[in-house]
């Protein structure tokens, strides 16, 4: 198969070789990429072929692997690439999005003449430890089941658009979720000049979630800013349901917040793996109002 993978990020990218890696052949277009998305394209034997309409036109199947933020931006620009084409592309959606999104962006593929899959990923990218899940959903779900097995593992959750969105905002929602709820109770201890107390406490009785905590949250500036708009689509998917959304609102603000320091500008190739929890955790409630 020809599969495009648009955007060749950090899980893009090593998406894209192991599907290389699998004999597939992998092209992308990196017009408006960044010099690392391009180079890591590069570094993954991923062929750019130009604009959408060639990917349009060369792809069995385009992968959309892109913060949440863009998903539904890059979709309609597929769609108009589609129609214009006068294509049947199969297109699928692997972004942390609501279902109510996905339905969406199916409405305008189909309507352009293309295919859509709701897809989702769940774990590292292929490489790094397991392979990642692949959940997919809707009535072209199947096209992506000749990936199984190339990197990655793909679990087709029926004809129904929206299911495999939903159990990405279920997961997201606890793990990501949880991250943020962390930050800020850290982040209150801080304030409340309980910090040290708190790490003793914690030390003594919850010594697996503080060691997890130190090795995951200096990691978090990084990533804060593409999570904001995950944590809004899980809101908006809690709202959906009549569930409180309030909670996932206020995760967006400390991955907002976290986005705004200055360890956010790292890479995850330059990242500081020396930096302390506290000092993460102080770099980001300055940047809230002092009381």
């Amino acid at each position: 198969m020809t599969i495009a993978v648009l955007s060749t990020g950090d899980m893009g990218h090593a998406v894209g070789r192991a599907l290389g890696e699998a004999g597939h052949r992998v092209i992308t277009s990196l017009t408006g990429r960044s010099q690392r998305t391009r180079g890591l394209a590069e570094s993954a034997g991923i062929r750019e072929v130009g604009g959408l309409g060639e990917v349009v036109g060369q792809a069995d199947l385009i992968l959309s692997i892109l913060v949440p933020s863009e998903a539904e931006s890059f979709a309609l620009s597929v769609a108009a690439a589609i129609r214009a084409a006068r294509s049947r592309a199969v297109f699928a959606d692997c972004n942390a999005v609501a279902p109510a999104t996905s339905l969406r962006m199916e409405k305008a593929i189909a309507a352009a003449g293309g295919r859509y899959i709701d897809a989702s990923i769940i774990g590292p990218p292929p490489g790094r430890g397991d392979a990642p899940r692949f959940y997919t959903s809707g009535p072209h779900a199947g096209a992506m089941q000749a990936l199984d097995g190339a990197g990655i593992v793909v679990r087709n959750m029926g004809p129904e658009t929206g299911a495999a969105s939903g159990i990405k905002m279920c997961y997201a929602g606890f793990t990501k979720g949880a991250s943020a709820l962390s930050v800020g109770v850290l982040a209150l201890a801080q304030r409340l000049g309980v910090a040290d107390e708190l790490d003793k406490e914690m030390a003594e009785s919850q010594a697996a979630g503080l060691k997890r905590m130190r090795q995951q949250i200096p990691g978090l500036p990084v990533k804060a800013r593409r999570w904001v708009g995950e944590m809004e689509e899980i809101a908006a998917t809690f709202a959906s349901t009549d569930l409180p959304p309030g909670f996932h609102e206020a995760a967006a603000v400390i991955y907002k917040l976290m986005g705004e320091t200055e360890f956010a500008s790292e890479t995850p190739e330059s990242l500081d793996r020396t930096r302390g929890l506290w000092e993460t955790i102080a770099a980001m409630d300055g940047q809230l109002p002092k009381r």
